[in-house]
């Protein structure tokens, strides 16, 4: 059985439809697939429509925007309940971040010769449930003023480079408590990967472990063998499911993230949602 546990569609920073995407999944020979859109589950019922006609199975999931103590942390979160009030609010409030601080980052953007209008970036934004760092890049793509979102995230839009502009995150602790409350599954993404600076230590995976962590994304095309290895060995210290994933995203990333880039074991994804 191949499993893929994170992947991304329109409804986000994905250049898939949720429908496309599933397709796509069964045409690549998956037989279960993770839907995991970026503080959104508006992607599901189409997904799970497209799911029910190839046959192929999808777990409904999302990847929360997280921070502890200034680290960015995405954490992604399994079979929960969506409509669980508290989780929904703190929900609200990552999107309502994301969308805020897009005039600040346009007038960044104007300031270093590379004018931008909303209705750019929204135009390119389609039917996402909000609008993130990807869909400017692509607004700048279209504009002509870069290449690729690659250059966009290397040169522009991370900490650090001069576009950059911050905004609200998740506690990444409570929203651990909170996917839990809602009956989901906890698992950190791609903690160890090799562009993201300061690492996710073992002792605050330990601590996660403790509030409800239930898996870690060992398998990434971010990750070596170095960081898989350390990581599948403090799953294993903690008790924790080990999960493996392509991160997909369409076209928004190379082709190292092609859907089935890593996979999960079929004993795994039991021991995560048992």
């Amino acid at each position: 059985m191949r499993i893929d546990l994170h992947t991304h569609s329109t409804r986000s920073d994905g250049t898939d439809t949720p429908a496309e995407l599933v397709r796509k999944a069964k045409l690549e020979g998956l037989d279960v697939v993770a839907l995991t859109d970026h503080d959104a589950t508006e992607g599901w019922a189409e997904a799970q429509e497209a799911a029910d006609e190839v046959g192929l199975r999808l777990i409904r999931g999302i990847e929360i925007s997280t921070q502890y103590e200034g680290l960015s942390v995405h954490l992604l979160g399994y079979e929960f309940d969506p409509t669980n009030e508290p989780l929904v609010e703190e929900l609200h409030r990552v999107l309502g971040g994301r969308n805020d601080r897009l005039p600040r980052l346009l007038e960044k953007l104007a300031a270093l010769g590379m004018p931008l209008t909303e209705q750019e970036v929204l135009a390119v934004a389609g039917d996402a449930a909000a609008w993130g760092r990807p869909h400017v890049a692509d607004a700048m793509i279209a504009k002509g003023y870069i290449k690729d979102r690659d250059e966009a995230f290397r040169d522009w839009l991370v900490p650090g480079k001069p576009a950059y502009v911050g905004r609200y995150s998740a506690d990444l602790f409570e929203a651990v408590r909170l996917l839990r409350a809602a009956g989901g599954k906890p698992v950190i993404a791609h903690a160890w990967a090799r562009d993201s600076g300061a690492k996710i230590t073992p002792e605050l995976l330990a601590e996660l472990a403790e509030a409800g962590l239930a898996g870690i994304e060992v398998d990434h095309p971010d990750h070596d063998a170095q960081a898989r290895a350390g990581l599948a060995a403090i799953a294993d210290d903690l008790g924790l499911a080990k999960t493996g994933s392509s991160d997909y995203h369409g076209t928004g990333k190379g082709p190292e993230f092609h859907l089935g880039a890593n996979l999960t074991d079929p004993a795994e994804l039991e021991r995560l949602l048992g």
